[in-house]
């Protein structure tokens, strides 16, 4: 199964000392190990460089932007990236329009938009109340994959 990774997901495991930061790497372990493939789409990777780029001061990690390149190479080389295409906008269009999606949940309805356009069921995410109003997909918060996998 290909799971869809957020980008908080992404942010989390990239800050050893935030609160999120062991479970992420934990759920991604796991998802690995049962054989699951972890997905990206480019939207994810431009809001990664966006927050870990940002000034610490504006919410952000302020990294530099070499430091941002080499997260970003080590994360292709870790996660299967799947292309956008012109289907995504169609199909985001759609998803806006008939779930009424308004403001800042645009971003995240194209990543659904993306996921259905690649035939992605599972996006894995700290933020799950963002995604419930969407059909056609199961949404895995990391804490619960974690506690499933423990003994």
């Amino acid at each position: 199964m290909n799971v869809l990774f957020d980008t908080n997901i992404l942010l989390r495991m990239a800050q050893a000392g935030h609160s999120h930061h062991q479970i992420s790497i934990d759920a991604s372990a796991i998802i690995y190990r049962r054989g699951d493939t972890p997905c990206l789409v480019p939207q994810v990777l431009y809001e990664f460089w966006v927050v870990v780029t940002r000034p610490l001061a504006q919410n952000g990690l302020g990294w530099s932007a070499l430091e941002a390149a080499s997260e970003l190479a080590r994360l292709r080389s870790l996660f299967t990236l799947l292309p956008d295409s012109p289907s995504i906008f169609g199909e985001w269009e759609r998803l806006v329009t008939s779930y009424q999606v308004i403001g800042k949940n645009a971003h995240d309805t194209r990543l659904v938009a993306a996921m259905l356009i690649h035939g992605i069921s599972h996006l894995l995410t700290f933020n799950l109340s963002d995604f419930t109003r969407f059909s056609g997909i199961t949404l895995l918060d990391p804490a619960l994959v974690v506690s499933q996998a423990t003994p």
